[in-house]
């Protein structure tokens, strides 16, 4: 039997975790954890092998969300998947956490700004244009407020991610130029994150488990997208 990845998200309050083998999603658990990532994780992932059939024997991989997000949501993550990649000798693989968000959306001829919830009143803004059947990163990751977003859209361009009720209609006021994800279409799917570090895990790109850090965003400090 092939191995799967075991894929791990916990860069936000959104929490998700995905098997995949690269053929079939076996498996995705998506939740909302109220900064209970330490002692849900764990048990989650148990489970989420117990539903699926799969054994830690039987995983081949482990991909991680990067970031940006949450400094405790994300150092959990990565302390658990190097926990499993060290303990069983396994690969390990970090994602971007807003490139994952962009694989899920259609490609469409238009640039795209993907977001996180930031704290503060602030986002996490990730900038991309599509090619051929890619999403890419165009410019630095940064963070700012929903009016400061909005403020930058000059054309129309396609918004997803993690908006609360109040983000979606402060930007929504620019309908011209702004074009909303719906919350279905905006939710960060773990399934995505699998895909895009099985291709990388198949092409040898893998990461040095020591090494390999979280990505934290300060205000004003932009990073490398």
């Amino acid at each position: 039997m092939p191995p799967v990845i075991l894929a791990i998200d916990t860069a936000t309050h959104t929490v998700g975790l995905a098997v995949y083998d690269g053929i079939c999603v076996h498996g995705e658990s998506v939740w909302t954890s109220r900064n209970f990532h330490t002692v849900e994780l764990a048990p989650a992932i148990v489970d989420l092998l117990a539903k699926t059939e799969k054994t830690i024997n039987e995983i081949g991989a482990v991909g991680v969300s990067l970031g940006p997000g949450s400094f405790t949501g994300l150092r959990i993550g990565m302390a658990v998947a190097k926990g499993i990649c060290l303990a069983n000798r396994l690969p390990i693989i970090g994602i971007p956490t807003l490139d994952a968000l962009a694989a899920a959306q259609t490609i469409r001829d238009l640039p795209m700004a993907a977001v996180l919830q930031a704290g503060r009143g602030r986002l996490a803004v990730g900038w991309f244009r599509a090619e051929e059947d890619t999403w890419i990163s165009t410019r630095e990751i940064e963070l700012m407020t929903p009016q400061e977003l909005s403020a930058q859209i000059k054309s129309p361009t396609l918004i997803s991610g993690e908006l609360s009720e109040t983000d979606r209609r402060t930007l929504a006021r620019k309908y011209r130029n702004v074009q909303l994800a719906s919350p279905a279409q905006a939710l960060r799917r773990p399934a995505y994150l699998a895909e895009l570090a099985w291709k990388r895990w198949q092409d040898g790109d893998i990461d040095d488990p020591a090494s390999l850090s979280p990505v934290y965003l300060h205000h004003r400090d932009p990073i490398p997208g």
